[in-house]
C-alpha cells in the first residue's frame, strides 16, 4: 500500500471512495434515502475543485491510499482548523477508506500523514469531526484522540450528532 499526495486527476477515484464508503459506514443510522441519492458526479466535482485548490488554499491537504495494483482505497484531507478553535489549530475534515481495505493499518497510515504535513506547517495539534454513531470512534479513541466537542449539524434534511476527537500534541499519533 502506497499513501501519496493527491493530484487533481485523482477526483473520480476520490469521490467513489467517499460515496462507497458513505454508503457502508452509515448505513443504519443515515437515512437510506439519503445514501441513495449521493452523486459519484456531485463528489467528483467538489473533489475537483477542492483539489485544484491543494498547496495553494492556506495549507489544505489531501492524502491517498493506493492498493497493489495502484486503485485508490482511500484517502484524507485536511488543514488549518475551519471554526476557530481556541485549543486545537489543526483539523483532518474528512478521511474514508473502502470497507475491503479497513482494518490494514490505512487509517493510521493516513492519520499519521496528515499529522506530519500539520507538524511541518508548524501546527501542534488536532481536531476530527465524526458522526456519533460512527464505528469509526473507536479507531480514534486508540490512536488517542479524546472527546473535545459535541455539536448537531443539518445535512440534506436530517439532523447528525457529531462528536470532535482532539490531539494536544500531534506526535501522539505516530
Amino acid at each position: 500500500m502506497i499513501i501519496r499526495e493527491a493530484t487533481p486527476t485523482d477526483a473520480p477515484a476520490i469521490a467513489r471512495v467517499h460515496v462507497d464508503s458513505w454508503r457502508t459506514t452509515y448505513k443504519g443510522f443515515v437515512p437510506d434515502k439519503v445514501l441513495a441519492e449521493l452523486s459519484y458526479e456531485e463528489r467528483e466535482n467538489l473533489w475537483d475543485r477542492s483539489l485544484s485548490q491543494v498547496g495553494r488554499d492556506r495549507g489544505v491537504f489531501c492524502y491517498v491510499a493506493e492498493d497493489e495494483a495502484g486503485q485508490i482505497v482511500g484517502f484524507a484531507s485536511g488543514g488549518p482548523e475551519r471554526t476557530g478553535d481556541a485549543v486545537y489549530k489543526g483539523e483532518v475534515y474528512a478521511i474514508y477508506i473502502l470497507q475491503s481495505h479497513q482494518g490494514k493499518g490505512l487509517g493510521h497510515r493516513l492519520m499519521s500523514a496528515c499529522g506530519d504535513r500539520l507538524i511541518k506547517a508548524g501546527i501542534r495539534t488536532l481536531l476530527v469531526w465524526v458522526m456519533a454513531q460512527n464505528p469509526a470512534c473507536r479507531f480514534y479513541e486508540a490512536l488517542g484522540g479524546v472527546k473535545v466537542h459535541e455539536r448537531q449539524e443539518a445535512m440534506r434534511g436530517i439532523v447528525i450528532d457529531e462528536v470532535a476527537y482532539g490531539w494536544k500534541d500531534l506526535a501522539t499519533i505516530k
